[in-house]
């Protein structure tokens, strides 16, 4: 029997599993400075000094990756959310330091790093390896975009040294995971939340079910491009970037009154691509802007966190702030580094009324779902939520306004997909 191997390389963070030859899933496991993890940040750090003469400039990934960018205080350059840019045609290259590296060569050194650590736990993991893809990738627009993306997700694995490459839906191995603990039939609405999309499948699933093909138990996928990584960039906008000069102006070499340019705050709001405005023509454009500036503070502020690359520092107080609006009606959003401190109270009312598009898009694309195969609410016999969005109250609402509070069952937010898919390996072998 093959290695029954399952990966969920995901925007914010990934996991790999293994299935037995009694369907029993070991999950691999990851050591950092802060502990033990069975989840892998899907993070790049390149460090400056760290250059070998043949290969250029070496990487780190994960949980180390974050490690090693904390304890150099923020130089180098850290890389993350990859997999946003899969169905875009015109990311193909960034520079680091120098040195080109396709997109395609950043996500084979992500898939390396997480395999050769797990490799040292469980052995060498073979040719084979079942990988979880979106329903529809991050920012694509049709069928093309989606297959475009899946091809280059294939070649990053390929070049990781997997042979033997099969996609899965992440809704589809998460219905996977759910199913492992039933000991009886039911028709389930997998809900799968991650950092870049949102994911829905209506699947049989139970001991009766497993018996049938998997094309007569899935009765429908779809997705939308928006998760975490969406609801964050709303907190961002709306809190941080005020405080950073969003609405501002300045005076130009005419001495006419100029609002800031709005797109550094659109680079700003997807964490992914504030790496990229610490380019040369930004830098200067940003300490022309401050020296005209009427609220010269603020711009300072923003240049401050670009030359510092604190994008990572400046996530994790929003990600704290959203954590805190799922357990509590308000709290305090403050973000501090040297001279610059943003501290600003909201409540979930506040935070909900600006997600209020994307918790549309999520509950309009439930409704399509259920309507394309002629079920309505009540022919669901449970709704599994899995993914670090779910515990999102208004997120949460979605599912239970239309199926009922008792129906709702969560777990596994953060390996549910990964021990799916290896479940899906297994049966495969």
């Amino acid at each position: 029997m093959r290695r029954a191997l399952g990966l969920d390389l995901g925007t914010t963070n990934s996991a790999l599993a293994l299935a037995g030859a009694e369907r029993d899933v070991t999950l691999a496991h990851f050591e950092h400075r802060g502990g033990v993890t069975d989840t892998f940040r899907s993070i790049l750090y390149f460090h400056p000094d760290a250059r070998d003469a043949r290969r250029g400039i070496t990487s780190v990934a994960g949980p180390t990756a974050i490690d090693e960018y904390l304890e150099a205080d923020g130089t180098g350059r850290l890389i993350q959310s990859l997999k946003t840019y899969l169905s875009d045609p015109g990311f193909e290259a960034t520079s680091v330091f120098g040195r080109n590296y396709t997109l395609t060569d950043l996500l084979s050194f992500l898939v390396r790093a997480l395999c050769g650590l797990a490799e040292k736990q469980m052995g060498a993991l073979g040719p084979r390896i079942v990988v979880g893809r979106p329903v529809h990738f991050s920012g694509g627009k049709g069928d093309d975009d989606d297959a475009f993306a899946e091809g280059r997700l294939r070649k990053a694995i390929a070049a990781a040294g997997f042979e033997d490459i099969v996609f899965e839906y992440e809704p589809v191995a998460a219905a996977y995971y759910y199913e492992s603990r039933l000991d009886h039939d039911e028709l389930v609405l997998i809900a799968d939340f991650g950092g870049g999309t949102s994911d829905f499948s209506l699947i049989r699933v139970g001991p009766s079910a497993r018996k049938s093909p998997q094309s007569e138990r899935i009765l429908g996928n779809d997705g939308v491009g928006l998760a975490g990584d969406a609801l964050d960039a709303k907190i961002l906008h709306n809190v941080v970037s005020p405080y950073l000069g969003l609405g501002s102006s300045y005076r130009s070499m005419l001495g006419k009154e100029l609002p800031v340019p709005v797109w550094i705050y659109g680079k700003l709001r997807r964490w992914h691509h504030l790496s990229f405005l610490k380019s040369k023509r930004t830098t200067e454009l940003l300490r022309e802007i401050q020296d005209q500036s009427l609220e010269p503070e603020k711009i300072r502020g923003l240049v401050h966190i670009i030359d510092q690359d604190l994008g990572y520092h400046l996530y994790r107080a929003i990600e704290k702030t959203k954590v805190a609006l799922s357990k509590d009606d308000r709290t305090t959003f403050l973000f501090e580094d040297e001279s610059l401190r943003i501290e600003h109270a909201l409540t979930r009312a506040d935070f909900e009324s600006w997600i209020d598009e994307e918790t549309g898009a999520m509950s309009e694309c439930v409704d399509r779902l259920l309507a394309r195969v002629g079920l309505s609410a009540k022919d669901v016999d449970r709704v599994f939520m899995t993914g670090g969005t779910s515990f999102v109250p208004a997120v949460r609402r979605i599912f239970d306004s239309r199926f009922g509070a008792e129906k709702i069952e969560a777990g596994g937010e953060m390996i549910s997909v990964a021990s799916g898919l290896a479940l899906r390996a297994h049966d495969l072998s």
